[in-house]
């Protein structure tokens, strides 16, 4: 791939709206984007682990332990369901993973000896996330260039709109039973299974490009793990990757710790991330509209400095007016590199390895949310109101390798003047 820098987008391919670009995404994309709504609607197991575990009688610590495990299966199958979706296609890999969530979650409402359960849960962690990749994979296959950041945001809509009422449909089960919870995300799984065998096509045409007169067209060489290693930008994307996941996920760590110290009630925590939660699903895509045609590095630069000074403005004082300020901050660095940061990967991709690309991007995000908070909450230990400073300057020079990272020709005008789909093969 050539080492050049972005390209301006090409002369009469305009990002389309919201509205435009549903309307004209094919019905396989759309169904997709509603089977991950339905799916992520029944995402009841890691919310209600814990409650359920020391309900059954096994210890806080117990517990625990095996959310964590959850954690390590859903990044190992993220890099899982990339491989999958190279080599048997986006349609089989959603149906298996479904599939196979529905049976393990009966699994885990059943076994009593706790290794068996962490097994359990940890292969329940793993299977449930080999769609992931698969999905925005596929999606982008089906997508032209000018419309992947908004249709990238869309499917972030959908995964924000499941994740946040998710806890509030459990709740209700769980007054009834713990087992009508885990069933009722059993049949989630399956209908998002359902949805992709009637809604996805086996294979995608397209327009088949001839090879070189008197030569034959050679095939390409089968991707693995180990072209995305030897991807130095690709690389160094992934490092700024795992940086801006790391500081992003203190509002679940530090941020409740900060405010504690400060003598403010748990109430007021909620709050900040409950507007967190409504800016992003009301203003999300709106601001996509308007970022979309923005050079990557543009919006990479914005949304890096603004969640590091939203995470810096918590160290000054002035009481709850600057966490709100800092919280609306960093939620504006969300609703701005969001889309773009998750629709970069699969663009980026070479012939034949877009789940692993996308896998990698996913895996290192999921790693960083799990670091993030064990790093955060010690510098908050040492530091004090320091380690807001701390992290606000890790993420701007999380920057360094984002630039490198982005600067390539052919994946920048994909997502800019590109108004043609790529070719998507499902087995």
């Amino acid at each position: 791939m050539s080492d050049v820098t972005e390209a301006e987008p090409a002369p009469g391919t305009a990002d389309a709206g919201v509205l435009a670009t549903f309307a004209g995404s094919p019905f396989a994309v759309k169904a997709l984007l509603f089977g991950v709504l339905v799916n992520k609607l029944g995402g009841f197991l890691q919310v209600f682990l814990v409650l359920f575990m020391t309900g059954r009688g096994f210890t806080a610590v117990q517990g625990g332990t095996a959310l964590g495990v959850y954690g390590v299966g859903s990044v190992l199958g993220v890099l899982l369901g990339g491989t999958l979706s190279d080599r048997i296609g986006a349609r089989r890999t959603i149906v298996l993973g479904m599939a196979g969530t529905a049976a393990l979650l009966v699994a885990v409402l059943h076994v009593t000896l706790y290794p068996l359960l962490l097994v359990s849960v940890g292969l329940a962690g793993l299977i449930s996330q080999v769609y992931r990749p698969a999905a925005a994979a596929y999606i982008a296959e089906l997508t032209p260039g000018n419309r992947q950041v908004m249709v990238t945001a869309m499917y972030r809509l959908a995964l924000n709109v499941g994740t946040t009422a998710a806890p509030l449909l459990g709740t209700l089960l769980v007054a009834v039973s713990y087992d009508l919870l885990f069933y009722g995300e059993a049949v989630a799984a399956l209908a998002y299974a359902a949805v992709v065998l009637v809604a996805l096509p086996r294979t995608v045409a397209t327009a088949p490009q001839a090879p070189p007169t008197g030569s034959a067209a050679p095939a390409p060489p089968r991707a693995t793990y180990r072209t995305v290693l030897r991807d130095r930008r690709y690389l160094a994307y992934l490092v700024a990757v795992l940086l801006n996941s790391a500081v992003y996920i203190q509002y679940l760590s530090t941020l409740p710790l900060a405010l504690r110290a400060q003598g403010y009630s748990t109430f007021w925590y909620g709050a900040m991330v409950a507007a967190n939660g409504a800016v992003v699903i009301c203003f999300e895509l709106l601001m996509t509209k308007v970022v979309q045609s923005w050079r990557i590095r543009t919006v990479l630069t914005v949304g890096f400095v603004l969640l590091g000074a939203g995470m810096a403005l918590y160290a000054l004082p002035g009481g709850l007016a600057i966490f709100f300020t800092g919280t609306l901050l960093w939620t504006l660095a969300e609703i701005i590199e969001g889309p773009t940061m998750f629709a970069y990967p699969a663009v980026a991709a070479p012939a034949q390895a877009g789940g692993r690309y996308v896998g990698a991007a996913h895996a290192m995000f999921g790693i960083g949310t799990a670091i993030g908070p064990v790093v955060g909450v010690a510098l908050w230990t040492g530091m004090g109101r320091g380690a807001w400073l701390l992290l606000g300057a890790v993420s701007v020079l999380a920057l360094l390798p984002a630039w490198f990272g982005v600067g390539r020709l052919g994946a920048v005008a994909s997502l800019k003047g590109d108004a043609t789909p790529r070719a998507a093969d499902d087995g």
